[in-house]
């Protein structure tokens, strides 16, 4: 209806319904007359007239019922128009308050769940602006520090902070740049019952204005346990100290007595006034010298092992070398016993770069204990190569056909202090280090050791390592076999030891050769003789009285910057520690003579040109 009317113009909608009634009532009126017929054609005018008139106040009648038909027509739609945009507005109205009421439950669940977290959170939460005053503090400081928020709100910053920490707390929030990395801070801080805590804080200076907001919490207990692991940690060193210290001095005093027995024993050996039994004698007290010697070696070995304090070094070597003078060094052990020795070589036999002592000193191991443990029959020791690329890897192993291990006892034999039976200890001897330090020589090497065995047919110990071939070099010839020709007779020596046995053995090895000695009996005596004669070399022991043997060789070395001739200086000292030798070289010593002294290597260390006395240290100080 609201389309049709706004279509066509008002007017003409008016004019078609008058007529429209018009002639609706005309025809009416002649139908009557033609019914009645009646009619002249003067009285059909009239009537048509009449018809025409009395239609007219009907016509305006239904017009006017139609206009108000329209207007009513009109004014609903309206109404509907109006009522549905109130209910439009009203269903909006309420979708608004809905999600409003929502927001709020959501803000109101969320400020809920903050405040949750905020009230039961261990540690404190404080923002602060940018010039240190609390804006908000988290009601778990009650907890943590006995205060509430609203009394340190009112305190001026930080005067909960311990006084020394204090500075330094408030140097690292000042530091702190907008957006940056949070720092971590720990200070200690008075609680209100006047007792102290220590607190790490994680502070962060935020974006915009600059304001920091810090996580801090007590971390007494944790404070407790680093002071706890420190104590252990200082008592552990400690410990480790006094056991360097029992280990420096017990093997000081054991190898000053048996630098005297070994010495003489050696001087002995050459005597054509001994009887056969005296030299049988003599022969055992230096086999007992020497196997005191090696139980000293053997805890001094283990203990370095331990302490991760043996470096390899690498030198070119034979191993087919190597084998054969093992073998030669305990031949005579099993012909005494009737124990065939053999070697068995297989592969190439390229010179490989390696540690040589180290390598020797398992092998010699593996050696010894297979003839104590064999009765009858042969040790063999296989040798064997194989080529991996540029590296070789090298393989020795030790057979015997001795008493046999038990594979019970077979997981357990490497390690410290363990025998393959607590009576072989009393039957054979042995501290029952030697396989524990040849396995920590092996692996500080690079390379592993095992063994096969069965009871009563014999066992098998072996070591590998994989290693590079030596570069083509002529193998330098050793100067022990040499040093008695290269020794310069015209040689002026100062013994300088506080043992007079000591000095009488030094200057009895040295006899034959007709050297000028002077000796001195400690480090006061040695500075006034090296300042009133022009030594070529000083012999200096260490452990002194009065003074000790590095303030001497200080001294001799302060006065040698003046003008004094310079001497070699060679330490002859029972101090064979690592430690201990570096010390030597530091205080100006030239090398390092450990004892007991043989003569051989006395004799070598003489006749080696200096500087290169170095090149005797490293057995020397194995000795």
């Amino acid at each position: 209806m609201k389309a049709s009317l706004g279509s066509v113009p008002m007017s003409w909608m008016r004019l078609k319904t008058v007529a429209s009634v018009f002639l609706l009532a005309l025809a009416a009126n002649i139908l009557v007359a033609f019914a009645v017929r009646a009619l002249s054609p003067l009285t059909l005018l009239c009537a048509v007239i009449a018809a025409a008139l009395s239609s007219i106040p009907l016509s305006l009648l239904v017009l006017g019922q139609r206009r108000m038909a329209a207007e009513a027509l009109e004014s609903a739609a309206q109404k509907n128009r109006v009522i549905a945009e109130i209910q439009q507005r009203r269903q909006e109205a309420e979708e608004s308050s809905a999600g409003a009421e929502r927001a709020l439950d959501r803000l109101a669940r969320s400020e809920g769940l903050y405040r949750l977290l905020a009230d039961n959170q261990t540690d404190v939460i404080t923002l602060w602006t940018q010039d240190l005053k609390r804006k908000y503090t988290s009601p778990s400081v009650k907890r943590t520090l006995g205060f509430t928020p609203e009394e340190l709100q009112e305190q001026p910053a930080l005067l909960e902070v311990h006084p020394e920490d204090a500075g330094r707390i408030r140097g690292v929030l000042e530091g702190l740049k907008p957006g940056g990395e949070p720092v971590v801070a720990e200070y200690r801080v008075h609680l209100k019952d006047g007792s102290e805590a220590w607190v790490e804080s994680m502070v962060r200076r935020l974006d915009g204005d600059g304001e920091l907001l810090s996580t801090s919490r007590v971390i007494n207990r944790r404070k407790a346990l680093e002071d706890a692991l420190l104590r252990a940690l200082s008592e552990a060193k400690a410990a480790g100290q006094a056991k360097s210290d029992f280990l420096a001095n017990m093997t000081h005093e054991l190898r000053t007595p048996l630098n005297a027995i070994i010495g003489f024993s050696e001087v002995l050996k050459t005597s054509e006034e001994l009887s056969p039994a005296g030299a049988r004698h003599l022969a055992l007290i230096a086999d007992a010298s020497h196997t005191l010697l090696g139980v000293v070696n053997d805890v001094l070995d283990f203990s370095r092992l331990e302490a991760g304090a043996v470096e390899p070094e690498l030198a070119p070597f034979d191993p087919r070398s190597l084998v054969e003078s093992a073998v030669a060094m305990l031949a005579g052990q099993a012909e005494a016993k009737g124990v065939a020795l053999e070697i068995a070589a297989a592969g190439p036999g390229d010179r490989l770069m390696g540690d040589e002592p180290r390598l020797r000193q398992v092998l010699l191991n593996f050696l010894s204990n297979a003839i104590k443990f064999t009765s009858r029959g042969r040790v063999c020791v296989r040798l064997s190569q194989t080529e991996a690329g540029e590296v070789r890897r090298l393989r020795i192993a030790v057979e015997d056909t001795g008493i046999g291990i038990s594979t019970e006892q077979l997981p357990s034999l490497f390690d410290r202090f363990t025998q393959a039976d607590a009576s072989t200890s009393r039957q054979y001897g042995g501290t029952g280090l030697g396989l524990a330090i040849s396995k920590r020589i092996m692996e500080a090497l690079g390379g592993s050791v095992g063994v096969e065995s069965r009871i009563g047919e014999g066992s098998t110990f072996w070591f590998e390592i994989v290693l590079e071939a030596a570069p083509d070099q002529p193998v330098r010839a050793t100067r022990a076999s040499t040093a008695a020709a290269d020794i310069d007779p015209a040689m002026r020596l100062l013994v300088v030891d506080d043992n007079a046995v000591n000095r009488e053995l030094i200057c009895t090895l040295l006899s034959p050769f007709d050297l000028e000695v002077e000796t001195a009996q400690d480090g006061v005596e040695a500075v006034e003789a090296a300042l009133r004669t022009p030594f070529d070399l000083i012999l200096m022991d260490v452990q002194m009285p009065n003074m000790d043997g590095l303030t001497a060789t200080r001294r001799i070395r302060e006065a040698a910057q003046l003008g004094a001739r310079r001497p070699v200086i060679l330490a002859m000292t029972a101090n064979v520690l690592p430690e201990q030798v570096a010390r030597c070289l530091e205080a100006g010593m030239d090398g390092h003579l450990g004892k007991p002294i043989s003569a051989e290597r006395l004799l070598a260390a003489i006749a080696s040109p200096y500087p290169g006395a170095k090149e005797h240290t490293g057995a020397a100080a194995t000795a």
